[in-house]
Order: structure tokens, then sequence, then C-alpha cells
């Protein structure tokens, strides 16, 4: 997809943007993700979620990441949050990386993993963190870009229809 999509890091978050990461959302957890919610999953619920968001990019706490088609159309996003306790000034947690259906299987991901990966160390982060599905697409993706497996939690999460799902934790130390 190199030249087809563009990754765009949002430092605010209006109305055109709370649409296209709210159809991101919708389709991704329509489509089974387990990424914080449930189905159905309501247009109302990912705007909410997505105005909760701007507030906090507002204050600098979290980085959105946005990768737009050709036209412009958001179909894929990820977040750096910033944020982090006074004793760990150093990391960063990678969070909500999702890729619309449609464009899955050509580097959506990959794209927004670097940048977010390159947002989070010109942030001053050396340490990111995430957690997703054990045996997922993303799980493979983290793990073909040099992310390590520190653990996995067994039920520790659910899929959008309700029935439990286990994650595996992972890190990844950033450098110049």
């Amino acid at each position: 997809m190199t030249g087809v999509i563009q990754i765009r890091c949002l430092q605010t978050i209006g109305d055109r943007e709370i649409q296209g990461l709210s159809d991101v959302l919708i389709d991704c957890v329509e489509g089974g993700a387990s990424v914080g919610f449930m189905i159905p999953m309501s247009r109302a619920k990912a705007k909410a979620h997505w105005q909760s968001t701007a507030v906090t990019v507002a204050r600098g706490e979290r980085v959105v990441l946005a990768a737009e088609d050709e036209v412009g159309t958001i179909v894929g996003t990820v977040q750096v949050i910033l944020n982090q306790p006074e004793n760990q000034p150093h990391r960063g947690d990678l969070a909500k990386m999702l890729v619309h259906r449609r464009v899955r299987q050509r580097g959506v991901g990959a794209a927004l993993l670097a940048a977010a990966e390159r947002h989070a160390l010109s942030a001053g982060k050396t340490l990111l963190v995430l957690d997703t599905v054990t045996g997922s697409d993303a799980e493979r993706l983290y793990l073909r870009h040099g992310w390590q497996r520190c653990g996995q939690i067994p039920n520790d999460a659910l899929w959008p229809d309700g029935t439990p799902c286990a994650t595996t934790i992972f890190f990844k130390f950033l450098c110049d």
C-alpha cells in the first residue's frame, strides 16, 4: 500500500475525524475484534469514545494516528498513551490498533505500528507495552516487527459477543 495510505498524526479530533474513526471502530467490533467494546456497537458509543479520546489528545496525554486512503478516508488508527505514572516517564502504551476489514493484509497495520513507534520515541518514550488477543493477526504483526512476548493471561478479556479470550502482553524497547 506504499504511496496509497498516508499516516497522519491527529493534533485535534474534529467531527470529520470522529466520523471516520467511528466507522473504523464499529467495523472492527462488528468484525469480532476484542478492543474494549461489546456488540451491539452503536454509532453513539463509538462517537462518545472518540470525543473522550479527543480531550486527552488536546491535553497532550496521548497521540492518535490515522491511516487515510488516497481520498482521505480514515481506514485505520492507533494510539500511544503518553500519560504514565511519574515512576514510568520512559514508557508508553500502544492501544486501539484498528484497521478496517476492507484494507487488511495491505500493510496498513505495519505502517501504523512504525509511525506509532516513531512518535513515541520523539515524545521521549523508550519502552512501549501493549496487550492483544492471543493467536490474533495483531499478535503475528507485533512479532514480525520485533515486539517481545512477556506473558499470557487466560480469560483476560471478552470477545464482542461475550465469550472469554486470552491476551498476550508485549513490550518493545525503542532506539534511534
